[in-house]
């Protein structure tokens, strides 16, 4: 009882708290891209500080994922917020005291980078170590909404804030957002003991079945969505300011509306994963996601008005089934290190797309950037889907969210004991669905 009532106030905390450091995070990087675009009116100006955001974080993860898996989660968490809000308040500071705003953008989301390096894989183990099994499903469907609602909604923030306000304002309130997700994380309190688990010797593990050609899989499933958002969100601002030239407040009712697409898109996915498997989910959402890169760009800011939107709902969808599938197939002490993989894989590739991406939108236009993104999105999770679809390598054959029967240790032959072995599965799925 103590241990469902500790969960259920995790899954009331958890979500606002991703939410208030996603905004924090994006509207710190928007503000920065709108001043460089307005500058400069170059693509590759704008890839040059997403990729001074990607690049430490593709580095780092990795090693960060590990640190994830050693150490308290919470205060993890708690110190990643608090460090990013001292360092976002610097920027406004050295801006208003007269400093080049070319340096103290680079300077101050290079630094936020490296925070946000340990931020995601400890942010995801705290949630497979604090929120039960059978309602992790659920929990990171609001937990996407949160991080893309986020996401989203900090160019709304950041373009009608800077266009209204100035900079130097935004930002200031900007450092309060990661203030807001430490108090959250803070309240949700330290983790309660938990009863000893029985195991027998030569019981099957999470290591045991699922092995790691399957798992990289599953990562290369995940991190082509960190790509494509990264990269869309360059993208987008060179499109509707650089060569639509209309003003920050419209980039802002766009990026508005793709906020509203992926909130409607949780609600499909409650919907939608009753009636059909996770990776049938993310492979679908993702295509259609592809398709609708290249069409969007086709008709000018009515194009953007309708396809932003429509895309942002197939991607939500997607990105919360490529979640779920790599969140139930790491067990609590390895998941860290596998979103830390996938974090710096997602951000290492988004390095190289973003390069080739803003080259070529320079020396053409937009069209043919998104015409990229889209081809290397729609490679990559036909890749990930196929093999996925292969058979699983052979190992013990136990359903998610089952139990299997195995003696004592010590004492042949005596009474069986359960022992669960994987995550819970949706209730009528079997084995199929736990492999996806």
């Amino acid at each position: 009882m103590i241990l469902n009532r500790h969960s259920r106030r995790a899954e009331q905390l958890l979500v606002p708290a991703a939410f208030a450091t996603a905004l924090g995070n994006n509207v710190q990087l928007i503000a920065g891209a709108l001043l460089v675009i307005r500058e400069q009116q170059a693509m590759m100006a704008v890839g040059w500080l997403f990729i001074a955001v990607a690049g430490p974080q593709a580095l780092l993860s990795p090693l960060f994922g590990r640190l994830a898996d050693r150490f308290d989660r919470r205060a993890l968490w708690i110190g990643c917020d608090v460090t990013s809000a001292a360092l976002a308040l610097g920027l406004p500071l050295w801006l208003a005291c007269g400093g080049s705003p070319g340096p103290g953008i680079y300077g101050a989301n290079l630094a936020l980078a490296v925070v946000g390096a340990l931020f995601s894989p400890a942010s995801s183990a705290l949630i497979k170590e604090r929120i039960s099994a059978d309602r992790l499903r659920r929990f990171n469907a609001r937990y996407e909404m949160g991080t893309q609602a986020g996401m989203l909604l900090s160019a709304t923030i950041g373009g009608l804030c800077v266009q209204a306000f100035g900079a130097v304002p935004l930002l200031v309130f900007n450092a309060g957002t990661f203030v807001v997700s430490a108090l959250c994380v803070a309240a949700v309190g330290r983790r309660p003991d938990r009863a000893p688990t029985a195991t027998a010797p030569g019981a099957p593990t999470q290591a045991t079945t699922r092995r790691p050609l399957r798992m990289r899989r599953f990562i290369l499933l995940y991190a082509q969505g960190s790509v494509v958002v990264t990269v869309f969100n360059a993208l987008l601002p060179t499109a509707v300011i650089g060569e639509l030239h209309l003003g920050a407040a419209t980039f802002g009712v766009v990026d508005a509306l793709g906020c509203l697409g992926f909130l409607v898109a949780t609600g499909a996915y409650r919907i939608v994963s009753r009636r059909g498997p996770d990776l049938r989910i993310a492979v679908v959402g993702f295509l259609l996601c592809s398709v609708g890169l290249v069409l969007q760009s086709q008709f000018g800011i009515v194009g953007y008005l309708v396809g932003v939107p429509l895309g942002a709902f197939f991607f939500g969808q997607a990105r919360i089934a490529s979640r779920t599938m790599l969140m139930t197939s790491a067990d609590d002490a390895s998941v860290g290190r596998v979103f830390g993989l996938a974090n710096g894989a997602g951000l290492a590739a988004t390095v190289v797309v973003m390069f080739l991406v803003a080259t070529v939108t320079d020396h053409s236009d937009t069209r043919y950037g998104f015409g990229i993104l889209a081809a290397l999105a729609l490679l990559a999770t036909l890749s990930a889907g196929l093999l996925l679809r292969s058979p699983a390598p052979a190992g013990p054959d136990v359903s998610a969210g089952q139990a299997i029967c195995l003696p004592r240790p010590g004492r042949p032959g005596g009474r069986a004991e359960a022992v669960r072995v994987l995550e819970a599965a949706p209730p009528g799925r079997g084995t199929a669905q736990s492999d996806q």
